[in-house]
């Protein structure tokens, strides 16, 4: 009896052990969107994990965001070098794919229609109203802003007129400026690589052209074993990589997205390959990416710095392309694969033969669609430990709502910046990068180092709300 009890008693408990073979804390999950460097939907990495409410006894007086555009339809570079030619090549193959596993989608699927590139996309409208909403939500207290600025390009104005129209409570209250994307602009603008004769837009295809080679020959390999009529190409599994993220912002999904076409290991070495272009060519590859980024950081410091009776403006928004950000964060010292390590050659930590899995320049959470690096300004009289501070202002930067510490700049509640330290901080980080005419080497006549639009009160367009 006690034996037959003791049986039934037995069996839930190996039942349930069974049951609880799947690990306890965690499983493997892989999101392919969230790995395609500057063509990533827009997502927020929050990395590091830090909570982005302003620290305990704090609250934002001031901010400043820089933006880049919203989801396009596809770069012009990257249709007529990947998408474009992949999906002609498809288009007029013999092969038939409907008979070969994993590759099956291919024989009916479609190109979507990019005849007009570089346009918004209508997922990239809604993200920027989005943002937009979501500003509005994080900032309350603070006035509505009368001016937007963006650069001239459709896809920054449109971006830009997207935020508006999520941001503004009634129609035709926030003027959006445009400023005027030229080559002699100096540091005056937001496009001043354009200014810039050192920057040039091919560095570091080189860097990305060489571990390109490498990652994709064992997927060659694998698609030539699975189709051996079609003239597989290293372009090739770069271009269905693409299309996974323009397809997806433009259809809202797609096949190409698939894990069983291309493994997580694989997207990873997609990522990296653009890393490696990133850095290059608007990171620490690059010796001019700090000095086109500084003239950013510094007016926004000194706008902040304004005192709010002085200024008709709480919240700056600027939009821009996708080169700006990036040397922003050069400016900043942020996102360095050698800081705390000592290290003086910055492109040693970024090898073409292996993948530095451990970087800090992750161009898929600095670069998505939408990506936005801030600036705020916070009182925190009310912070436990720093309420009799004779000053109450302290700045901290986010990058996609992500806190981040400036590197020796971090003397604030949850390591934000005191105002005192910041403006040191802005004025060492200039005797390094400030000089934006002599790192360019500017020899047109009228430039400046200083981005100084944003002091003009030039009047812009309103908005409608349509």
């Amino acid at each position: 009896m006690i034996s037959s009890t003791f049986s039934i008693l037995a069996l839930p408990a190996v039942s349930l052990a069974l049951s609880q073979q799947q690990p306890l804390y965690s499983s493997y999950d892989f999101n392919p969107l969230e790995h395609l460097a500057g063509i990533a939907p827009y997502f927020e990495p929050n990395d590091p994990a830090k909570d982005p409410s302003p620290p305990q006894g704090c609250h934002v007086t001031k901010a400043a965001y820089l933006v880049r555009h919203a989801a396009i339809n596809a770069n012009d570079f990257d249709y007529e070098s990947y998408l474009g030619p992949f999906a002609s090549k498809l288009k007029n193959t013999t092969t038939d794919f409907s008979k070969i596993p994993g590759l099956t989608f291919l024989a009916t699927w479609k190109e979507p229609d990019v005849k007009e590139q570089e346009r918004v996309t209508r997922t990239g409208k809604l993200e920027a109203a989005q943002l937009g909403v979501q500003l509005s939500y994080r900032y309350p207290d603070l006035r509505l802003p009368k001016r937007v600025w963006s650069s001239t390009s459709e896809r920054t104005t449109v971006s830009a007129e997207a935020l508006i129209r999520g941001f503004e409570t009634d129609e035709d209250e926030i003027e959006l400026v445009q400023i005027y994307e030229s080559k002699e602009s100096g540091a005056d603008s937001l496009t001043p690589y354009q200014a810039c004769p050192a920057y040039s837009s091919s560095r570091g295809s080189q860097q990305s052209q060489a571990f390109a080679k490498k990652y994709t020959a064992p997927i060659l390999a694998r698609l030539r074993a699975q189709a051996p009529r079609f003239n597989w190409t290293s372009d090739d599994v770069i271009g269905m990589q693409e299309w996974c993220g323009y397809e997806t912002v433009i259809r809202g999904d797609s096949p190409f997205c698939s894990l069983e076409l291309f493994s997580p290991d694989e997207w990873l070495a997609f990522e990296y390959t653009q890393d490696l272009m990133y850095h290059h060519n608007t990171g620490y590859g690059n010796d001019v990416s700090g000095s086109i980024g500084y003239p950013w950081l510094n007016a926004t410091a000194d706008l902040l710095a304004t005192p709010p009776e002085s200024d008709d403006q709480d919240i700056y928004i600027s939009f821009t392309h996708r080169e700006l950000p990036p040397t922003v964060l050069v400016a900043m010292g942020l996102f360095n694969n050698s800081d705390l390590t000592g290290a003086n050659d910055i492109n040693a930590t970024m090898p073409t033969t292996r993948i530095n899995y451990h970087r800090q320049w992750v161009s898929s959470y600095i670069l998505p669609f939408l990506t936005n690096v801030a600036v705020e300004q916070m009182n925190c009289s009310a912070s436990y430990g720093y309420q009799n501070s004779t000053d109450p202002t302290y700045y901290r930067v986010l990058v996609n709502r992500s806190p981040q510490v400036l590197p020796d700049c971090y003397d604030g509640p949850l390591e934000s910046c005191s105002a005192k330290v910041f403006q040191n901080f802005v004025q060492e980080r200039g005797e390094v990068f400030g000089d934006f005419g002599g790192a360019c080497g500017v020899k047109y006549s009228n430039s400046t180092n200083v981005t100084g639009f944003y002091q003009n009160q030039t009047k812009g367009e309103t908005v409608g709300k349509r």
